[in-house]
């Protein structure tokens, strides 16, 4: 199977990454397993990326950050969504459904 270019995705990263914060708080390699799983395989987010938009996104308090308590193996940063970054996943999510629409007119065969 042919890859998808990752620039049509690059700029939709922290509104999967808070679709995937919305199911839950999670931490970053299950968030990362996640969107791999909800792409069906299809697409890998890198770590690089993923810790870019994370800090982004609590810097913007979209997300909020905590240390987990594990005892066994290393401490875990979880990350928890915040009001207002359910209201800007909701916002973007609106945004990418009406871009969506217009793009598959202007470039789908009649």
């Amino acid at each position: 199977m042919e890859a998808v270019n990752s620039d049509l995705i690059c700029g939709h990263i922290d509104t999967m990454i808070l679709r995937v914060l919305a199911d839950g708080d999670n931490y970053g390699y299950e968030i990362m397993k996640a969107v791999s799983c909800r792409s069906g395989g299809e697409y890998e987010l890198k770590e690089p990326s993923l810790y870019t938009s994370l800090k982004r996104l609590e810097k913007q308090g979209m997300v909020k950050a905590y240390w987990g308590d594990e005892t066994q193996g290393g401490r875990r940063r979880y990350y928890h969504i915040t009001e207002r970054g359910r209201d800007v996943y909701a916002a973007s999510l609106s945004q990418w459904r009406r871009a969506k629409r217009i793009i598959d007119r202007l470039i789908e065969e009649e």
